[in-house]
C-alpha cells in the first residue's frame, strides 16, 4: 500500500462514524451524510411546539428584539404561523401547520359538515324473513339463540334445539331433550364455529359437534340452571343460577379451571371483549363485574358496577374501542350505560323506558342496537338503533306482539338466497327483522 492509498484511508476513517462513536472526545460534527447527528436536535421540545398551542417558550438566549428581527427578516407574520410563501399563495389563504391539533379540528369540522350534509340511510320498515317458534320460553333471563360465523343460527324451542343455515335456508334438528324441564337455557357458538356449548335447566353443559350432530363431551361443576355461556379461545365460561361463575379448559381432562363465587343472585349475562382479555358479567342482583383474565383464578374484580336498579343481561363490548362495554338494566331499570372500563366509570346513560334483553354493536356505523320488552311507553317490543357517542335515537322499527327475548347478530353476511338484497350496512338490520318477529328473539 503506497502513501497515497494510506492517507486517503486515514482520511475516510476520520470522518466515518464509528471513528466518532469510539472516540473518548467529543466532537461538534453534523455526522455521516446520511446519518444525521440528533444530538443537534431537540426533539421533546419539537414534539411539544407541535402539540402545544398554548404554552409560549421562551429562551434567554434570544430576547424579544432579536426574536422580533427574526421575523421580519423570514417574513413571518405577528404569530410567527407564516414561514414562506408557495407557489404565489396569497397571505390569508395560508393556513397554519404549527400544531397538530388545529389540523385535526379543521378535518373534525370537515367531516361533520359533510355528515350533516348527507342525507342518513334509511331504516327498514318490513321484515324479511318470519319463522313460527313454537314451544319458545318466554323467560327474561335465559340466552337460548347464537349466530355463529358459519351463517348457521342455533336456536332452542323447548325440548328441541334446531339449526337454520341462512345461505341454503335449511332447518337441521340438532336434538331433542326427552327428559321433562331439562330444556335448553343457554346456547353459545365457540368462535371457529366447530362447538356449540349448550346449558341446561337441570346445570347440565355439553358441547356438541354441529356437524356430525353428535355429543362431545359434559362438562359438570354447577348446581343450578346454566342461563348463560361465553367462549374465549378455548375457554368455555359458564354462568348459573347457584351464584358462580366457571372457566372450562375444554382442552384438559380436568377441565375446571377457575370457579368465581362473588354474584349474590343468579349468573343471566355473561360477554369476554374482543382482545379476550377481560370479561363482564351481569346477575340479577343488579350488579355488574368486570374481570381480568390473568387474575379470575383469583376471584379479584376489576371492578364492580351498582348503577343499574335491575338484572343486567344485555352486554356488549365496543368493535372500536377495546375499553368500552355497554350494558342494558331490566324492568325496574330500563337504562343503557355505556362504561369505561379501563378508568371504571360511566361515560353514557341513556333512559329507554323499556326493559332490555339484547344489546349489539353495529361493525360499520358507530351504532348500537337494543331489544326492549315490557315498557312504560311507547317502546314496548321494539328494537331501537342509537347513535354512539351521542346516544341518539337514530330510528325503530318492529311492532311485536310478544317481548323481544333474544338478540344477535349476523356474523358473516350471505344474503344472495334472499329476496330484495340491501347493501352491506343494511343487512346487519334487516337481519334482525328476520327472527325478530312472532316471539323468536
Amino acid at each position: 500500500m503506497d502513501q497515497s492509498d494510506k492517507l486517503r484511508l486515514l482520511q475516510s476513517y476520520w470522518y466515518s462514524p464509528r471513528r466518532l462513536h469510539d472516540s473518548p472526545t467529543r466532537y461538534d460534527f453534523p455526522g455521516d451524510r446520511f446519518l444525521p447527528n440528533r444530538s443537534l436536535m431537540d426533539l421533546d421540545r419539537a414534539h411539544t411546539l407541535l402539540t402545544n398551542k398554548t404554552t409560549d417558550f421562551k429562551s434567554s438566549k434570544c430576547n424579544e428584539v432579536y426574536q422580533q428581527k427574526l421575523i421580519e427578516s423570514q417574513s413571518l407574520n405577528s404569530e410567527g404561523k407564516r414561514i414562506m410563501v408557495f407557489r404565489g399563495s396569497s397571505k390569508s389563504s395560508t393556513k397554519s401547520i404549527r400544531f397538530v391539533d388545529e389540523l385535526r379540528q379543521q378535518m373534525a369540522a370537515i367531516s361533520d359538515n359533510k355528515s350533516k350534509q348527507a342525507a342518513y340511510r334509511s331504516i327498514p320498515k318490513a321484515e324479511m324473513i318470519v319463522f313460527d317458534a313454537p314451544g319458545l320460553m318466554d323467560d327474561y333471563y335465559v340466552n337460548i339463540m347464537s349466530w355463529g360465523k358459519n351463517n348457521v343460527l342455533a336456536v332452542g324451542l323447548g325440548p328441541t334445539l334446531y339449526l337454520w343455515n341462512s345461505v341454503d335456508q335449511r332447518t337441521h334438528k340438532l336434538f331433542h331433550v326427552r327428559e321433562e324441564d331439562n330444556w335448553p337455557t343457554s346456547i353459545t357458538w365457540s368462535k371457529e364455529t366447530q362447538t356449540l356449548a349448550v346449558g341446561y335447566t337441570c346445570s347440565n353443559l355439553q358441547l356438541w359437534d354441529a356437524e356430525s350432530s353428535k355429543l362431545i363431551r359434559s362438562l359438570q361443576g354447577h348446581s343450578g340452571r346454566i342461563a348463560s355461556t361465553a367462549w374465549n379461545g378455548h375457554i368455555l365460561t359458564s354462568g348459573s343460577r347457584d351464584k358462580s361463575i366457571i372457566n372450562h379448559d375444554i382442552r384438559a381432562r380436568n377441565h375446571l379451571a377457575s370457579c368465581i363465587k362473588k354474584h349474590s343472585d343468579e349468573v343471566c349475562g355473561l360477554k369476554w371483549s374482543n382482545e379476550g382479555d377481560r370479561l363482564a358479567s351481569g346477575g340479577s342482583e343488579k350488579q355488574l363485574y368486570i374481570w381480568e383474565a390473568s387474575k379470575m383464578s383469583s376471584s379479584k374484580f376489576l371492578h364492580r358496577f351498582t348503577d343499574h336498579c335491575a338484572a343486567v343481561k344485555a352486554l356488549a363490548w365496543c368493535p372500536y374501542q377495546h375499553n368500552v362495554l355497554a350494558s342494558g338494566g331490566g324492568w325496574n331499570d330500563r337504562c343503557i350505560r355505556i362504561w369505561n372500563t379501563q378508568k371504571g366509570i360511566c361515560i353514557h346513560s341513556i333512559e329507554t323506558k323499556a326493559q332490555i334483553p339484547g344489546l349489539e354493536w353495529n361493525r360499520h356505523h358507530r351504532e348500537i342496537l337494543s331489544s326492549h320488552g315490557y315498557s312504560t311507553g311507547e317502546d314496548q317490543n321494539k328494537l331501537c338503533l342509537w347513535k354512539y357517542p351521542s346516544m341518539t335515537k337514530v330510528g325503530e322499527f318492529g311492532n311485536h306482539e310478544p317481548r323481544i327475548i333474544n338478540l344477535c347478530q349476523m356474523r358473516l353476511f350471505g344474503f344472495g338466497m334472499f329476496l330484495d338484497p340491501l347493501p352491506l350496512e343494511l343487512q346487519w338490520l334487516r337481519i334482525f327483522k328476520v327472527f325478530s318477529l312472532r316471539g323468536i328473539l
